[in-house]
């Protein structure tokens, strides 16, 4: 079995990582696992949906199909620069990517003649 692609969830706006997740896809990887921590589960599992739905522009990009698979919910303990631990949720959501991803439409150039 191959070994899930991770798409590491952060603090950017949603779109960049529905964008990581497409741009993930059109390589061939078609198994994606996206890890978040703390405050940005809830960012994890609205970009799992929206790639779900393959919901806006972006996510048109996706497969024909996107499901989601196992859900894995578990705790880290990291050391912060202060050397005091804390404990942190983490969730993982895998994603699977079925059909195929559509062709890019080019969008054709108007030149202007002067």
């Amino acid at each position: 079995m191959s070994e899930r692609r991770p798409i590491f969830i952060g603090k950017k706006p949603l779109h960049a990582y529905v964008r990581a997740v497409v741009m993930a896809m059109e390589q061939g990887d078609r198994q994606i696992q996206l890890v978040a921590r703390g405050a940005t589960i809830g960012r994890a599992v609205d970009v799992a949906e929206i790639c779900r739905r393959r919901n806006g522009i972006i996510a048109q990009g996706l497969p024909a199909e996107v499901t989601i698979g196992n859900i894995h919910c578990s705790s880290e303990t990291l050391t912060q620069e202060d050397k005091r631990e804390r404990v942190v949720s983490v969730l993982t959501i895998e994603m699977d990517g079925l059909g195929d991803v559509p062709e890019k439409e080019e969008k054709e150039e108007v030149k202007e003649e002067e």
